[in-house]
């Protein structure tokens, strides 16, 4: 049965025999040195030095640099290997995890039951095949997948409550000793200001919950019981207490533990701790947004001189736990793994809500963060993984969403980010990885022009996949920028980088040339030569976007912007055919100015490249452009009200952007915006707009809880987007009204 429910059978090339307490140690230590050279972005080393070894730990390992390569370049034949490699190591891991409950030879924790160390590998291989899985052409891969996000959860809940009765009888020893020194054990230490935290903390009687996979299936029962009743709108996306004012930063790992109090509350072991130890800390203060907020971006660099550990500031005692290897491989593995798993959920869009049923459990945005962050302490792959996963959501998740509080959980913490970035250069000298979330970070800060220098100034990595999304963050930088000449080279490039969206690709190179093309036409005098030029190249390219469409798909579909950019040329054929014209006089609102509202590049561009964007929607209205204007229906003008109220707003001027949107798109019956190869997202579009808007007046002096009429106008406009029918790219739009849902409910707007 286990082997039907994936924890055991199938492939399994791991060693056979059981290891003792030395070989375990030893063939952990080895396998976690080798693969940190994919930090390097040394591939060869890290699947040479892993191929020694056979363990589950080694095996884990190369499914981690598998893994990588995976999901930095989106390719299918390395997704399959990576899901074969990381099938073999939830195969050994669960032999493994088996044998040790038997075993006296192996390392016997004082934390953990036995063969907790394999939980970790058989956790963190099934979190990394579910991502993969739902990467996966196949839709039933990506169902089986939330079954594997189920089955990584209990394990590491399993962890959790080992951890949590640990600290309870430790807690209840140190309450009944008599200032005797508690710890007994090899290799642990306990400080003062961890005994008097302990005694805070009130024992109580609980039942051992042991991370076995017989044990799993037992809980899947009980919480799919639970579950059941569950719905759509039970769907939450909680926020991380990502900032605490006047609170010392411990200088090492801190746990991730809280634990149930005599009256019921939980405690967090941060708080105990706080109280005894604030006083006597000489950590430097992380710096606080408002010294830095309308300053310009301060180079990695000037943050050296802090730790990482200035930029922690949860969790318990690393004392507690000791600084056994093994332990520490495991307190790092499932502060990563379930922190992951917990962001991965919580950032989900509506869409994929019911889907989430089968994982059975809601993400926790707050919880996830935390333990990403407590993780990135360690100096081991997981520390690393886990500051990607973070700079992954600040710079990517976080900047792609509008409705957010300017600071507070919830909110961008840049110099956090920049001290975990300095901290990571350190650790990794060579790794290309952190000199591209340099870049985003300069892009995030609306320094497009330093983002695309310091990218093109950088060396080549060895590493293909991340050479190819350093150059996919270069061109969508450069076409903020509205470089058009550059952003054509750059997306043909990318082209040939990797096999994912190279209909996307060649689309958004014709759209450049597109634009090149009006500006050649409406120079003074036309430059005609130029003009026609132009046109032959965005006419050949976008000639290419069709048979490079539709190759790649996800969960069985075809990709949401291979269908958005098939539609569009379509429709433009489509009146080129009714006008008698060429395909370049068919071409509506300036195209690239679309594609840059999808990336929501308006966020990262300053004044004056907003105002570029202006003048090329203005295009259309213009004298060049009068004949063709005066055919165009509500379908194309709800396209310039919604990308004009759109940059308008990014300006801060709502007032503006508000009356446009409801002028030109909110006075219409939506059922106009309808019908075939129109764009019918304008008008859920104009919705959020206007709610991002609202959002915006609310905040403008950094104290929206006072203003309760606009949010509950914010709420109304999200609602409305979050009920609408299915309509181009709604996943990236649905990610948007996630966040800021969040945000309402941070303020006491229920939604």
């Amino acid at each position: 049965m286990l082997k039907a429910i994936g924890f055991g059978g199938g492939r399994h090339r791991g060693q056979t025999r059981s290891l003792n307490a030395l070989d375990e140690l030893a063939q952990i230590e080895d396998a976690m040195a080798s693969v940190s050279h994919i930090m390097n972005d040394d591939v060869g080393a890290a699947e040479e030095h892993l191929s020694k070894g056979s363990s589950p730990f080694h095996l884990l390992g190369k499914g981690v640099v598998i893994f990588m390569r995976a999901t930095l370049g989106f390719e299918q034949e390395v997704m399959r290997e990576a899901s074969e490699t990381l099938s073999d190591a939830e195969n050994a891991a669960y032999e493994h995890q088996r044998r040790a409950h038997r075993d006296t030879s192996a390392y016997q924790s004082p934390i953990y039951p036995p063969g907790t160390e394999y939980g970790v590998c058989l956790a963190e291989a099934q979190l990394m095949s579910a991502i993969v899985g739902v990467l996966n052409e196949s839709l039933t891969e990506a169902i089986k997948s939330f079954y594997k996000l189920r089955k990584a959860y209990l394990t590491l809940e399993g962890i959790m409550d080992a951890e949590k009765k640990y600290l309870r009888e430790r807690s209840s020893s140190s309450v009944n000793s008599t200032g005797s020194d508690t710890s007994s054990r090899p290799g642990s230490r306990m400080s003062g200001s961890a005994i008097a935290a302990n005694k805070r903390i009130t024992p109580e009687t609980t039942t051992q919950v042991v991370p076995d996979p017989i044990r799993e299936e037992e809980k899947e029962k009980e919480s799919k019981s639970k579950d059941t009743e569950d719905d759509d709108d039970d769907f939450d996306f909680v926020d991380a207490d990502e900032e605490h004012a006047e609170v010392e930063t411990p200088q090492e790992y801190m746990g991730h533990i809280g634990v149930e109090a005599e009256k019921g509350e939980v405690v967090n072991l941060d708080t105990a701790r706080r109280d005894t130890h604030i006083k006597s800390s000489s950590a430097p203060d992380l710096p606080t947004e408002t010294k830095t907020k309308s300053s310009p971006p301060t180079p990695v660099e000037d943050f050296e001189k802090l730790t990482l550990s200035d930029t922690i500031q949860q969790g318990g005692d690393p004392a507690l736990f000791g600084d056994h290897p093994v332990d520490v491989f495991i307190i790092s593995g499932s502060n990563f793994c379930f922190g992951i798993l917990m962001l991965i959920i919580s950032i989900v869009p509506p869409a994929f809500a019911t889907l989430l049923k089968i994982v059975g459990f809601k993400g926790d945005r707050e919880r996830g963060i935390s333990m990403l962050w407590q993780a990135t302490k360690f100096h081991n792959i997981h520390g690393a993984m886990a500051g990607l996963v973070l700079f992954g959501y600040y710079n990517g998740i976080t900047g792609f969403c509008d409705i957010l509080p300017r600071t507070g959980p919830g909110s961008y913490p840049k110099d956090r980010c920049r001290v975990l970035l300095a901290e990571m250069r350190k650790r990794y000298p060579k790794s290309h990885l952190w000199l591209l979330e340099e870049a985003r970070i300069y892009a995030s800060d609306k320094q497009l022009e330093k983002s695309v220098d310091f990218m093109a100034n950088s060396s080549e990595s060895p590493l293909k996949q991340l050479e190819a999304l350093r150059w996919f963050e270069r061109s969508l930088n450069t076409m903020y920028l509205h470089d058009y000449a550059g952003t054509s080279a750059a997306f043909q490039k990318c082209v040939t980088m990797n096999n994912w969206s190279h209909g996307l690709y060649y689309y958004i190179a014709a759209c450049a040339h597109v634009e090149l093309y009006r500006h050649a036409k409406s120079s003074s005098p036309p430059n005609t030569t130029e003009a026609d030029k132009q046109a032959a190249l965005a006419t050949a390219l976008f000639a290419k976007v069709a048979p490079n469409s539709g190759k790649r798909k996800f969960m069985a579909k075809p990709g949401p912007f291979d269908v958005f950019v098939n539609r569009k040329i379509s429709k433009w054929e489509a009146r080129a055919r009714d006008w008698g014209c060429p395909l370049i006089e068919a071409i509506g609102v300036s195209p690239i100015e679309e594609i840059i509202y999808f990336w929501n590049g308006y966020k990262r561009m300053r004044d004056e490249h907003l105002d570029v964007s202006l003048a090329n929607l203005a295009w259309s209205e213009s004298a060049h452009n009068s004949e063709v204007w005066a055919k165009e229906g509500l379908d194309e003008k709800g396209v310039l009200a919604l990308l004009r109220a759109a940059a308008l707003r990014s300006k801060g001027c709502t007032a503006e952007a508000k009356e446009v949107l409801r002028r030109e798109i909110l006075a219409h019956e939506r059922g106009l915006f309808k019908g075939h190869l129109r764009d019918s997202w304008t008008a859920p579009c104009a919705r959020y707009e206007m709610a991002a808007n609202v959002w915006r007046e609310a905040d403008a002096e950094g104290r929206p809880e006072e203003r309760g009429e606009m949010l509950e106008e914010c709420r109304v406009w999200l609602e409305e987007v979050a009920r609408w029918e299915a309509y181009d790219l709604d996943a990236r739009i649905g990610m948007k009204i996630t966040a800021a849902k969040s945000t309402l409910r941070r303020y006491g707007v229920e939604c």
